[in-house]
C-alpha cells in the first residue's frame, strides 16, 4: 500500500511534496514510553532540506506537533499522530509538468496508474514523504534503545567514485558522523566526496552515493523464517525509500568472491552466549538475528532532477527540451543517513513486538 506499514509497530504517511503538510499516524507504540516533541525533532533536523550547503536551498524548519496519543510526557497506547507544516512552497517551478513527465521521475508513471499526479513536486513520490517515516522511527528507536538497549548508526560510505574506509562499527556514534556536513567519519574521503558534490551542483548536475548502517546490542531471534526473513524486511523497507536502488548485506556481493571455508562465521564462546569469530553474515543467520551486529549498505541515485537541458518527449510524444526549475539535492545521501536510521528502527522495533507475543 501507499501510506501503511509495519505489523505491530504500524506507520500510515500522509502528505504530498507541495500540499499543507505531511505527517504520520503510528500504531501500536507500547504505553507508558517517555515522549516528547525533541525526541522527535532530532532526527527531522537532521533530515531537513535547507541544513548545509550541500543540499537543497528549499529551507523548511520542518517543527513536528504531536496531535495525540501522548499525555504528560508518556505515550498512553493509542495511536500517535504527527504533523510538519509545510512552509517553503514555490508550486509555480512545475508549471511545465502538465505536459512534460521529468526523466527517471514518477511523473509518468503516477500519471498512468491513476490518470492524474500531483501537479507541483513529486507528490508521494517525493523525499518529503519521508518525514512521516522519520518522526515514526523516531519513536522507535527510543523504544528499542530503552527497551532492548539497541543502538543504530548509518553514515554515508561513498559518494561517486569516491568510498570511506571501513569504519570500527562497534564504536561508530551518531556525534562522529556528525561532525561533517556529508556524514562521513574518514575524514579525507570525506573531502573528496564534498568536492564531488559541489562539482556536480556547479555542473548542473547530481551524483549517487552510498550509505551504509549498523545495528548493535539485537537479541538473537529477530525475524520470521521464510517471508518474513530480518533481511528480507530490511531491504524492503530500504527500497521503499525514494532514490535507492540497491540493497546488500553482510558481505553483499563481494562474499561472492569468497569460498565457503573463508566467508563462513565459525562460532565462538562470548560471555554467556555463543557468538561468532567474523560477521560475514552480517549478525542474519536463516531470517533470524544472531546476537552479532546486523549492517548493510543502501546505493542510492543521483537524484533526476537536473538543472541542464534535457531531451525528452512530453506526454503527447513529440519530442522537446525540458529545463526543469525547482530546488533539489545535487547529492541525497547525507539527508538521507537519518532516513536509513529511522526505517531501521521501525523494522527493528516491529520485529522485537513480534518476538515478544512468543513469550
Amino acid at each position: 500500500m501507499s501510506s501503511q506499514f509495519g505489523r505491530f509497530f504500524r506507520v500510515s504517511t500522509f502528505g504530498e511534496s507541495h500540499c499543507a503538510g505531511v505527517g504520520v499516524v503510528v500504531d501500536g507504540v507500547p504505553s507508558l514510553l517517555a515522549l516528547a516533541e525533541e525526541d522527535v525533532q532530532r532526527q527531522l533536523d537532521r533530515r531537513r532540506p535547507g541544513g548545509n550547503k550541500l543540499g537543497t536551498e528549499r529551507n523548511e524548519a520542518d517543527q513536528v506537533k504531536i496531535l495525540s496519543g501522548t499525555e504528560n510526557g508518556l505515550t498512553l497506547g493509542t495511536p500517535i499522530g504527527m504533523l510538519v507544516n509545510n512552509k517553503d512552497q514555490r508550486p509555480g517551478d512545475y508549471d511545465s509538468m502538465d505536459r512534460i513527465p521529468r526523466p527517471s521521475h514518477a511523473d509518468y508513471t503516477y500519471r498512468m496508474k491513476y490518470g492524474i499526479h500531483a501537479s507541483s513536486g513529486g507528490g508521494r513520490s517525493s523525499a518529503r514523504e519521508t518525514i512521516g517515516r522519520v518522526a515514526a522511527g523516531a519513536i522507535a528507536e527510543k523504544f528499542l534503545l530503552e527497551h532492548y538497549g539497541i543502538e543504530i548508526v548509518a553514515w554515508v560510505s561513498a559518494v561517486g567514485p569516491h568510498h570511506a574506509t571501513e569504519v570500527d562499527m562497534q564504536s561508530i556514534r551518531r556525534e562522529d558522523i556528525d561532525a561533517n556536513d556529508i556524514r562521513c567519519p574518514d575524514l579525507s574521503a570525506a573531502e573528496k566526496m564534498t568536492a564531488e558534490i559541489v562539482a556536480a551542483r556547479e555542473a548542473k548536475d547530481s551524483v549517487g552515493g552510498v550509505v551504509s548502517c549498523v545495528c548493535r546490542n539485537l537479541p538473537v531471534g529477530l525475524g520470521e523464517p521464510v517471508f518474513d526473513r530480518l533481511e528480507a524486511k530490511l531491504a524492503h523497507a530500504m527500497l521503499s525509500l525514494p532514490a535507492t536502488k540497491g540493497f546488500e548485506i553482510g558481505s553483499g556481493f563481494a562474499g561472492t568472491q569468497m569460498r565457503g571455508s573463508a566467508h563462513n562465521d565459525p562460532f565462538v564462546q562470548k560471555g554467556e552466549r555463543l557468538g561468532t569469530r567474523t560477521n560475514f553474515s552480517g549478525g542474519v543467520q536463516g531470517g533470524i538475528s544472531n546476537g552479532e551486529a546486523v549492517y548493510f549498505r543502501v546505493a542510492f541515485k543521483p537524484p533526476a532532477t537536473i538543472g541542464q537541458a534535457q531531451q525528452t518527449a512530453d506526454y503527447s510524444g513529440q519530442e522537446t527540451i525540458l529545463e526543469a526549475k525547482g530546488r533539489h539535492d545535487p547529492c541525497v545521501v547525507p539527508r538521507a543517513v537519518p532516513i536509513v536510521e529511522t526505517m531501521t528502527a521501525l523494522i527493528l522495533a516491529d520485529l522485537a513486538l513480534i518476538q515478544k507475543m512468543r513469550t
